[in-house]
């Protein structure tokens, strides 16, 4: 494929880490010989944008306007869609995370174009560009033939491993062209996550609680489980006990919260209803403890634990503790 573009994300002026999987798909598709574009829309200078040219990227295009230092929706669709419309690309790459999901459609529509959406996989088939997307809340998946020129595509974070293939990397930074004002969707504010908290669609390791710990009070086992197995775990939970106001929703893994794909899933006291199954399925090890040995989890799980979960977790904790000292 000759020319392909990757729409990065960045928040606060760092570029976010599902930015290098978009940059890694965009390769993938532009193979040795082709060319790939990043573009990254901001309110000023970008930290980490020197380093894209690691992960397969020719050329990457900051545009800036004050707008852009939220989510700016309006003015962020007329950007990209100059840039495609003047640039000819064959593909256009998104992530599909939460501005992603709203930025892609938006594009696509103004170029009347189709949008293959949260996709898994992406390849080519001689020039033909062919993606792989779960449907019926991942209980099958879809393979997609995108015969549309440009192939618009947006890829579900965490399942894309970043592969370093250096290139040249160059960055050019311009303001933004046909941007008054951002448009009429403003984003006033954005609450982040408390300080230290990892976000769990990022995360390398998520640790999930649902309905079987009982009590919101009882979730200090799920976090003292998460510490105990390092950094790169976060705490998640199921959309049960974010509906009952035990946990906040940027918690909430499943097909109504966040889509997860972490090296390790460990769910706790979730018995694994369909709509959850659906936001961690593409997990790579799903280690499930819950005392119903019928529970649908386990049908998914790679690892199962049939018991309390008032005394496995402790134990478990207690032992991968002391494997740390």
């Amino acid at each position: 494929m000759t020319k392909v573009l990757a729409v990065l994300e960045q928040r606060d002026g760092a570029l976010r880490v599902v930015s290098h999987e978009v940059a890694t798909g965009a390769r993938r598709l532009a193979g040795s010989t082709g060319t790939v574009d990043a573009l990254v829309l901001a309110a000023g200078a970008v930290n980490g944008l020197d380093r894209l040219g690691g992960f397969g990227v020719d050329a990457v295009r900051l545009r800036t306007h004050p707008a852009f230092g939220r989510y700016a929706p309006e003015g962020a669709a007329r950007v990209v869609r100059t840039a495609v419309q003047g640039e000819g690309y064959d593909a256009v790459l998104f992530a599909a995370t939460a501005s992603g999901r709203d930025l892609a459609p938006r594009v696509a529509a103004q170029l009347g174009l189709p949008l293959a959406a949260d996709v898994i996989d992406v390849g080519l088939e001689g020039e033909q560009v062919v993606v792989r997307r779960p449907v019926f809340a991942g209980k099958a998946v879809l393979t997609l033939a995108v015969s549309a020129r440009p192939a618009l595509v947006s890829l579900r974070p965490s399942v894309f491993t970043p592969v370093e293939r250096p290139r040249a990397g160059a960055v050019d930074m311009a303001a933004a062209e046909g941007v008054e004002d951002g448009g009429r969707v403003v984003v006033r504010e954005l609450k982040p996550a408390p300080a230290g908290t990892l976000d769990v669609a990022e995360a390398s390791i998520v640790v999930s609680g649902g309905r079987g710990l009982k009590e919101p009070a009882n979730f200090a086992l799920v976090e003292a489980l998460a510490r105990a197995l390092g950094r790169g775990a976060a705490v998640g939970a199921s959309r049960a006990v974010v509906d009952a106001g035990w946990r906040p929703h940027a918690e909430q893994v499943g097909q109504t919260g966040k889509t997860v794909s972490p090296t390790l899933y460990v769910a706790i006291g979730i018995s694994g209803a369909v709509q959850h199954l659906a936001g961690m399925r593409s997990s790579k090890v799903i280690v499930a403890i819950n005392r119903d040995r019928d529970a649908p989890i386990f049908k998914i799980a790679d690892y199962g634990i049939v018991g309390d979960l008032f005394e496995v977790v402790p134990a478990l904790t207690a032992a991968l503790t002391t494997l740390a000292r």
